[in-house]
């Protein structure tokens, strides 16, 4: 497929944040949406995306992927078992057939590939060390992406993103079931980013990311879990969790979110300027104080 018009962009996995980032950039780009559901198209095409049925979970369904974009945004996450990401390794298959045309490849990761570092501070140079299946099938995701970027000439960007919030993704409705948090003492630290700042970061990573460079995508915040429960629950007039020791808390909770809850790191974000795109919500804190029921 030859390259004429506008910069052609191909997202995978266009959740919110993708309908975010599609809406930006359909502005200047031609924008190309894979979707397995065909029920999707309407909202798709109301950003300004084209929608592409094809599912990454049937390599047999993604052919039309080969040749179609310059720029790939893969958003999409590993399936849900095993210690590799199938979905990834067939995304980039097809993506090597033919006359491939991609030159650029923005890859979502997540800080979980870090796993529990006590609440130190971690950067980009801090190697990963899973601890839970689905971080380590985003390292397998990373490590196959960083081995085939380079050979096909693709600048790979990857941008490790930790707990994402907006107004309609606040822990409000755990806040009112009263489930709890941990004791201070225990706590451990979060990382967060809100989903308009994630989405601007990831168009900004289409112009400005470094070729095979990983960039932490976090506000830089020093907040722990409970206390940022609490800043959530002051803001809309309820009453804070309860604090209760890990011992107990281990046992009442779901295994899935005493993973996150167990997990205890700062992560640094100083290469966020390389993306020359600042932050318009440094902090949960600030971003509350835009949307606050609390008279």
């Amino acid at each position: 497929m030859q390259s004429f018009g506008k910069p052609r962009i191909l997202i995978i996995g266009c959740g919110d944040i993708g309908l975010r980032v599609a809406k930006q950039l359909s502005k200047s780009c031609r924008i190309y949406a894979l979707t397995s559901q065909k029920n999707r198209f309407q909202e798709l095409r109301a950003v300004g995306a084209i929608p592409i049925l094809g599912d990454l979970d049937k390599p047999d369904s993604l052919w039309r992927l080969s040749g179609l974009a310059q720029t790939v945004i893969h958003l999409a996450p590993p399936q849900n078992v095993g210690h590799r990401d199938c979905r990834t390794r067939n995304l980039i298959r097809i993506l090597a057939q033919g006359s491939s045309i991609v030159r650029r490849l923005i890859y979502i990761s997540t800080t979980g590939v870090y796993g529990d570092h006590g609440g130190a501070r971690v950067s980009e140079l801090t190697p990963p060390n899973p601890q839970s299946e689905r971080a380590k099938r985003r390292v397998d995701a990373e490590n196959c992406l960083r081995l085939w970027a380079p050979s096909q000439g693709v600048a790979l960007t990857i941008l490790r993103v930790p707990g994402i919030y907006a107004e309609d993704r606040l822990p409000v409705d755990r806040i009112k079931s009263r489930t709890p948090a941990l004791n201070p003492a225990e706590d451990a630290y979060s990382n967060h980013i809100q989903s308009d700042d994630l989405a601007r970061l990831i168009c900004a990573a289409v112009y400005y990311g470094k070729p095979q460079r990983v960039i932490n995508a976090c506000d830089g915040g020093e907040t722990k879990m409970g206390d940022y429960f609490d800043e959530v629950a002051d803001a809309f007039g309820l009453e804070r969790p309860p604090r209760l020791p890990a011992a107990v808390l281990e046992k009442i909770v779901s295994p899935m979110l005493w993973s996150f809850m167990r997990e205890s790191r700062r992560v640094s974000n100083a290469r966020l300027k390389e993306l020359k795109t600042p932050l318009r919500y440094p902090s949960v804190a600030e971003f509350l104080k835009t949307i606050s029921k609390n008279p």
